[in-house]
C-alpha cells in the first residue's frame, strides 16, 4: 500500500474559516457588513480629501430646506446679465462703433444670459450659515465614526489584554490588576473625563493632542476600558483549566499561545459584543463631550456638533440638520451592532 501523504489527510476548517462560512450564510449580517463597509469607506474618502472636503463653504442661503439654493456666496452663484438702454446721443464723430451700440442694446434686450459655475442645489438643506448639511454630515462621521472605532477598539484591546493576564496567570499578578481596575471604577466616570480632559487640553500634550479627535479618542480609551476588562478576567479563570487548554500545554505551547491562540477565539463573541456595545457608547459620549467642549476643536464637525447646532435650530422649525445627523447615526449604530451580532452567533463555540 502507498503511504497517504500529508496532502490527503481531511483537515478540518480553522476556526476563522468555519466563522466566516457561517456569517455568509447570515443575510442580515452580511447586509449589515455592507452598510458599515460602506460607511467606513466613507470615512476614507473623506480623509484623503475625496468627500466633503469643502464642507466649510458658505454654498447657500442660510437654513436654505432641502432642495433649494438661494443666493451663493463664493461668487458662482447664478448671474444675469441684462440689456440696458444709453443715452441718445450720437457718438459715431467720436466712436465709429457708435451706431452697433443700439442694435446690440436691442438684441441683448431679448434675451437674459445665465451663467451657472457649480451645482446650485443643497440636497439635504443648509445649516445657519449656508454650508451643505450633507458635507457636514459626511464629514462628521469621519471624526465620529473615527472616534468611535479607534476609542473602542483601543479600549477593547486594553481590557482584553489585561483581562487576559489577569484571569490566565492569577496571583499576584491579578491582585495587582484587581486593584488598578479598582482604583479606575472607584473615581465618578464624569470626573474622570473632566480630569483627563484638562490634562490633554492644557497639559504638557496639549500641544500634539490638545486640539485634535485624538483627545477624545484618548479620554475614552483610557476610561472605557474597565468593563471589558471584568468580563475578559472571568471568562480566563473559567477556560484556563479546560481540557483544551491542558492539550495546549501538554503539546509545549507556550503561555501567550495558550492565551491568545486557544482561548482567545473561544470568547471572541464576548469580546465583540463588548466592542460593540463600546462602538455606540462612545459615539454618544462624544456627543456629550463636543457640547461641553471638551470634544473636537472648534474648526472640526461631529455628529455630536450638529446635533448641538440643530438643538437651537428645532425651535425655528429647521429639522433638517437634526434629521440627517440622526439618519447617518442611526444607520451606521444600527449596522454596526447587527453585524456584531452576527459575528458573536458565528464564532460562539455553543452554536456550531
Amino acid at each position: 500500500m502507498s503511504a497517504i501523504t500529508l496532502q490527503e489527510i481531511p483537515q478540518s476548517p480553522g476556526v476563522w474559516a468555519s466563522a466566516w462560512k457561517r456569517l455568509k450564510a447570515d443575510r442580515v449580517g452580511m447586509v449589515s457588513l455592507v452598510v458599515t463597509l460602506l460607511f467606513i469607506g466613507m470615512v476614507v474618502l473623506a480623509q484623503i480629501g475625496v468627500l466633503a472636503q469643502d464642507w466649510q463653504r458658505e454654498v447657500g442661503t442660510p437654513f436654505a430646506p432641502p432642495h433649494f439654493v438661494g443666493k451663493i456666496v463664493d461668487g458662482s452663484q447664478t448671474a444675469i446679465v441684462e440689456g440696458a438702454s444709453g443715452p441718445n446721443i450720437d457718438l459715431s464723430d467720436v466712436d465709429p462703433l457708435a451706431p452697433r451700440y443700439k442694435e446690440w442694446d436691442e438684441a441683448a434686450s431679448k434675451f437674459k444670459l445665465t451663467v451657472t459655475t457649480k451645482a446650485d442645489t443643497l440636497t439635504l438643506g443648509a445649516d445657519q450659515l449656508g454650508r451643505d448639511v450633507l458635507s457636514k454630515a459626511i464629514k462628521g462621521a469621519q471624526v465620529s465614526i473615527t472616534a468611535g472605532l479607534l476609542a473602542a477598539l483601543f479600549a477593547t484591546i486594553i481590557g482584553t489584554v489585561l483581562g487576559a493576564i489577569g484571569g490566565y496567570f492569577g496571583g499576584r499578578v491579578g491582585d495587582f490588576l484587581e486593584w488598578v481596575y479598582n482604583v479606575f471604577t472607584s473615581i465618578p466616570y464624569i470626573l474622570l473625563i473632566f480630569a483627563l480632559a484638562a490634562v490633554l487640553k492644557s497639559g504638557p500634550l496639549a500641544n500634539s493632542v490638545g486640539n485634535s479627535v485624538w483627545t477624545v479618542v484618548i479620554i475614552l480609551s483610557v476610561v472605557g476600558w474597565t468593563g471589558i476588562y471584568r468580563l475578559v478576567r472571568a471568562e480566563y479563570i473559567k477556560h484556563r483549566s479546560r481540557e483544551y487548554v491542558r492539550a495546549a500545554e501538554a503539546i509545549g505551547a507556550s503561555h501567550a499561545s495558550r492565551m491568545f491562540v486557544h482561548i482567545l477565539p473561544n470568547i471572541s463573541h464576548v469580546v465583540l459584543v463588548q466592542l460593540s456595545l463600546h462602538v455606540v457608547s462612545f459615539i454618544k459620549t462624544e456627543v456629550i463631550l463636543s457640547f461641553l467642549g471638551l470634544g473636537v476643536p472648534l474648526d472640526m464637525v461631529s455628529w455630536g456638533t450638529m446635533l448641538t447646532e440643530a438643538q437651537a435650530e428645532l425651535v425655528q422649525g429647521k429639522w433638517w440638520q437634526l434629521m440627517t445627523a440622526t439618519l447617518f447615526m442611526s444607520a451606521f449604530v444600527m449596522a454596526f451592532a447587527l453585524l456584531t451580532d452576527a459575528l458573536r452567533d458565528a464564532l460562539d463555540p455553543k452554536l456550531r
